[in-house]
């Protein structure tokens, strides 16, 4: 349902019927954070989500018309930009260590001293 949803969304020309249906995706997306015990998350969700940032688009929506503009040509720029993000992020990606890794610098900073202190620290 929360494919069906997206696709609709982007697919759909009257803008207002497409913030609404943002607003819906971010509820199906709620729900699914509470089938998976993050109760906490699906809360954030539902206020951020589909509360404040709906409310934003329809302000925004009020301050524009209702019905998107065909465009006569293929917008290039904004797909050059984003292609070139795109490309710096994954960039920026290739340095970092490998998923779990042990000898990450963020596993070797506190933890030897938690292994080891530990026992005596917490008198167990």
């Amino acid at each position: 349902m929360m494919v069906v949803t997206a696709i609709a969304a982007v697919r759909m020309k009257n803008l207002f019927a497409a913030v609404m249906l943002t607003g819906l995706y971010s509820l199906l997306t709620a729900l699914w954070f509470i089938i998976l015990d993050a109760v906490d998350v699906s809360f954030t969700e539902a206020a951020v989500g589909a509360g404040f940032s709906t409310v934003l688009m329809l302000g925004t929506l009020s301050l524009t018309c209702s019905k998107e503009k065909q465009l006569n040509h293929p917008p290039l720029l904004p797909l050059f930009v984003v292609l070139i993000t795109g490309a710096l992020l994954v960039y920026g990606t290739l340095d970092m260590p490998a998923f779990a890794d042990p000898e990450a610098p963020i596993h070797t900073h506190v933890a030897p001293h938690y292994i080891e202190k530990s026992r005596e620290e917490i008198d167990v």
